[in-house]
């Protein structure tokens, strides 16, 4: 060892922290950029995760293989689990509907819906994200994880961001999807949470809180983008929309504490929609591609 090794520090390795944002169906997207990350020999020193990215992002820190991943994914999609849940589609539903009788069956189904929304504060049980939780991280807990795992959620009704690092995984992954006025609040640990995407759908600061100085943030952004063909038609739609329109500036300054964006073109993509997952991982292998030579001359730096 030269003598100037010996005395001079060395440089700390650079690592990335990655934040893996809600968005419901359109989050597919983010096993695409999961995929590429791999292929190019990089792993995320910690993942912080958001709903649907809350999910995901456990999935791949229990186990860090991306096809494998795809694989699991895919399947529960296709299975009569996944089924059981009908996601709510309150705003024109049955404008598809041809017959009589197809019309008449959707109109009734609204009307259970409108009823629940009217005496209740959501028209599904959350107990359903957990048990699918259970089922996709395979009863596993924080402690588990291969990669440092951070999940956002939010208090009910005090609002505040809340971030999970220990314990219950399951419950912890369902109180960050649970949507409010879909999913009732999950109590955990005596407190009630919402989806964290009401306080962080890209939590792009929260994973800088988390990184040492020597790492980055890398953020993957698969928010809904409102479009001038997706005009409201009544006061449930309505009030859809101005969430979206929050959510989008929302994203906006959270985007402020990246190094690398990655952003999917899913922006148009319904939240419900899980019927394309082919097409919505390869929308993020595309970004994650376009976004490689970037962050490889920062880990090289």
């Amino acid at each position: 060892m030269t003598w100037w090794k010996k005395w001079w520090p060395a440089k700390e390795p650079h690592g990335f922290v990655l934040a893996l944002g809600g968005g419901g169906g359109r989050g597919l997207a983010h096993l695409g950029v999961l995929e590429v990350l791999e292929e190019h020999g990089l792993r995320p020193d910690a993942i912080v995760g958001t709903s649907i990215g809350a999910l995901f992002g456990s999935m791949y820190a229990l186990e860090p293989d991306a096809n494998k991943l795809q694989e699991r994914v895919i399947s529960f999609l296709n299975s009569d689990a996944f089924g059981q849940l009908k996601l709510a589609e309150l705003d024109g539903a049955a404008d598809n509907n041809t017959t009589w009788l197809s019309r008449l069956g959707a109109a009734a189904r609204q009307s259970v819906l409108f009823t629940r929304a009217a005496r209740g504060i959501a028209v599904a049980d959350v107990n359903y994200l957990v048990e699918m939780a259970n089922i996709l991280c395979e009863n596993r807990d924080f402690s588990d994880a291969k990669i440092h795992l951070h999940l956002t959620a939010v208090t009910f009704p005090c609002g505040e961001c809340h971030i999970f690092s220990k314990g219950d995984l399951a419950g912890s992954i369902a109180a960050s999807m649970a949507i409010p006025g879909i999913f009732n609040p999950l109590e955990l640990n005596g407190e009630r949470y919402v989806d964290g995407g009401l306080a962080s759908e890209l939590p792009a600061k929260e994973a800088r809180m988390i990184a040492k100085p020597e790492q980055f943030v890398v953020a993957v952004n698969v928010g809904a983008r409102p479009s001038e063909n997706d005009e409201p038609k009544n006061v449930i739609g309505m009030l859809d929309w101005s969430t979206r329109i929050k959510g989008l500036y929302l994203r906006e300054y959270k985007k402020e504490f990246t190094d690398v964006l990655i952003e999917p073109l899913v922006g148009f993509t319904q939240w419900n929609d899980f019927s394309n997952p082919e097409q919505e991982i390869e929308r993020g292998r595309q970004a994650a591609l376009e976004q490689m030579p970037k962050l490889i001359e920062l880990l090289n730096g």
